[in-house]
């Protein structure tokens, strides 16, 4: 089945509901009202989410909640659906609810973590707690303490610290979910790791049979282990389980940092066939159908799109799948079932502005309905439906503050690079600036690089630029995954190539379409989008003003020769050489692509921070920056103690963020 749903058709319908329900979004600002009054600060669009995750029972009779407490800290309650009726079932005024599924229709299993530690001070590990629906039968199953040295009377009572509830593992019924134990960890890489079944009452284990160097699994919907993902080094293999014989065999091999998309399987189903992602020799991921057993493929894709990957999540009820979940431009869920298809129609006809992502129970038939519903000015907000009365109730949101009328909307364009590529990118002006030109622009880099960008919907760090009056333009340069193989491939071994002349396309294409002032276009970015920011200023510094950089790759070589990492020694043995390039062989190219080496000569302002505790691009390299680059530019440099890669303590985002604003009103001034 091709994918009907273009961008264009999305996005017309969408510009026509909101024009008809708003008439401030055909408005039209001055480009003096968007320089002053809308002057926000960051503590508006960071704040913590009040609500941010739900689930039905297996049996669609209660729902599960993680939501705010009064204390500030992520809770979980159990909404009994007949009389709507609420229960706490965990709260704690030192940890957030993290994880959890239903074990059964009666029992949830849950985790913990605390989001407003940052991560250098972070000293427990998430544990395992499971309670029945009332609240009642709390019992905690693993330990959260992180000591490899146990005595015999903790090894009675708890799970050791590095047992990890394996999402969606619970089966729905019994009392057992599936967790991971890594055996071996040294900090970078994870060696043996156990796959167990754990008994959620007597806090039990039993290890599940699986291929050695297993790194991922999928049961059939009778619980059984069919499918086993192993990794050594760089190999990669998808393994099955004959049911026949009970002997494992491979279905494909590959290098698990560079060709991880050919074949992903996402879904067993109730016929033992398998629901897979794979290119076939095309340049776009499908979902396809594979017969494990003939080794039979479906005559087509069940779900392709012309322009983007497909990789969709499987949707299904214990007897049957009902249909497949992905993300295009926006999220599209493209059902197999005529009842599901309907009652979508239905639901989308009464929330026709936002993306509806609706659940049904696993098993029975209970009325409920589920409904997520986002979209780019909106964040979700949560909401019931009864397919017998016909009545929606609104459980909550993520962001109840936000004024979605207030939002900037984003629109996907597309790009042609110098060399004929064409860009995907994200435009999100101001809100009431449609039409207006010579805006000053932040071209918004995504980190990664090798992942997907984003997606449309509501983004705080885009909304929070766009309403202090910038525009802002997200390209998805060559190297993002999403695009097909050629547009991610083009990217390998381009950092400070291509790659970086894709920003400066997209750059120039603002500036032609007359959207962004010449002298009024900055570059920022995270991690990856960090190193692109800092090298914009160098290849371009004609074409970008100012550069904000958070925990950015400063010097290539250092990605190799820094020990106290978190990247793992295969990955720089087997993965950089193809995506970034030889250490050895290519050590000159890696210098000149490196913004260290070239710190000396740039002369725009800069702003720079770091995380202290940073594993990922440790600090050494905002270090080594921002002495070689005091000389010439103009330097804002900020150290965040014990924050990662990137800002867990609600205050530092702020910090940064009102930082951002205010960096890029003094450099981007007319």
């Amino acid at each position: 089945m091709t994918l009907s749903l273009t961008t264009l058709k999305r996005r017309t319908l969408l510009a026509a509901s909101l024009a008809a329900a708003w008439p401030w979004a055909q408005a039209q600002t001055s480009p003096e009202a968007i320089a002053s009054p809308l002057r926000q600060t960051a503590d508006k669009f960071f704040r913590a989410a009040q609500m941010d995750a739900a689930s039905l029972s297996p049996d669609g009779r209660r729902l599960a909640m993680r939501s705010m407490g009064a204390a500030g800290r992520m809770m979980l309650t159990v909404l009994t659906l007949e009389g709507m009726t609420p229960k706490v079932v965990y709260s704690s005024d030192a940890a957030d609810v993290g994880n959890f599924v239903w074990v059964n229709n009666e029992r949830l299993a849950f985790d913990l973590n605390d989001r407003e530690t940052p991560q250098g001070k972070i000293d427990a590990a998430p544990g395992l707690f499971a309670v029945q629906h009332d609240g009642s039968e709390f019992k905690q199953l693993v330990e959260r303490q992180r000591v490899w040295v146990r005595n015999g009377s903790d090894s009675l009572s708890l799970q050791p610290w590095n047992t990890f509830l394996l999402n969606g593992s619970a089966q729905r019924v019994g009392d057992e979910v599936l967790v991971v134990r890594p055996e071996s960890y040294d900090s970078k890489s994870v060696g043996y790791i156990k796959l167990l079944r754990l008994n959620t009452r007597t806090g039990r284990s039993v290890e599940v049979d699986g291929p050695l160097h297993s790194v991922g699994w999928w049961a059939d919907p009778q619980g059984e282990l069919r499918v086993a993902q192993t990794q050594e080094a760089e190999k990669g293999a998808l393994r099955w389980r004959n049911p026949a014989t009970g002997q494992w065999q491979v279905l494909a091999e590959f290098n698990a940092f560079t060709e991880g998309g050919e074949l992903a399987v996402r879904q067993i189903g109730a016929d033992g066939k398998l629901f897979v992602t794979a290119q076939r020799g095309r340049d776009k991921q499908a979902c396809w159908l594979l017969d494990p057993a003939t080794g039979e493929w479906s005559a087509e894709p069940l779900a392709q799109s012309p322009q983007f990957d497909v990789d969709a999540e499987v949707i299904a009820r214990r007897d049957k799948v009902l249909g497949l979940r992905f993300t295009i431009d926006a999220e599209v869920t493209q059902w197999l079932d005529a009842e599901m298809q309907t009652l979508q129609k239905q639901i989308d006809k009464v929330l026709p502005r936002t993306v509806n992502r609706i659940s049904v129970p696993w098993t029975g038939d209970a009325p409920w309905v589920l409904i997520e519903a986002f979209a780019d000015i909106q964040p979700t907000q949560y909401f019931l439906f009864n397919r017998e009365t016909r009545k929606f109730s609104r459980l909550g949101g993520e962001r109840p503050d936000i004024n979605a009328k207030a939002m900037a909307e984003m629109e996907m364009v597309r790009i042609k690079a110098r060399d004929g590529l064409e860009l995907p990118a994200w435009l999100t002006l101001p809100p009431g600036a449609a039409g207006m030109k010579n805006l000053p622009m932040v071209v918004l880099v995504h980190g990664g690089p090798f992942v997907r960008g984003p997606a449309w919907r509501w983004d705080a760090e885009v909304q929070f630029l766009a309403a202090r009056g910038f525009a802002v333009l997200q390209p998805q340069f060559r190297g993002s995954k999403g695009f097909g193989a050629a547009h991610h491939q083009a990217g390998w071994r381009q950092w400070g190539k291509a790659m970086q002349t894709d920003l400066a396309d997209a750059a120039a294409w603002a500036i032609a379409q007359g959207i962004a002032d010449p002298k009024r276009i900055a570059i920022a970015g995270g991690s990856y989008g960090g190193y692109a920011a800092l090298m914009g200023l160098v290849r371009d510094p004609a074409l970008f003003r100012c550069a904000v950089a958070w925990v950015g790759v400063t010097d290539l070589d250092m990605l190799h020769s820094v020990s106290w990492d978190d990247v793992s020694d295969a990955y720089k043995k087997h993965g950089m050489p193809k995506l970034l390039g030889d250490r050895v062989k290519d050590a000159a190219e890696l210098k000149a692509n490196s913004p260290l080496t070239h710190a000396a000569s740039i002369k725009q302002p800069v702003l720079l921070a770091y995380g202290s505790a940073d594993q990922r691009v440790p600090l050494v390299h905002g270090e080594a920056f921002s002495k070689a680059l005091k000389a010439s530019s103009e330097l804002e440099y900020v150290v965040y103690a014990d924050e990662g890669h990137g800002w867990r303590v609600p205050a530092n985002q702020i910090d940064f963020w009102n930082r951002v604003a205010g960096f890029l009103d003094r450099q981007l001034a007319p």
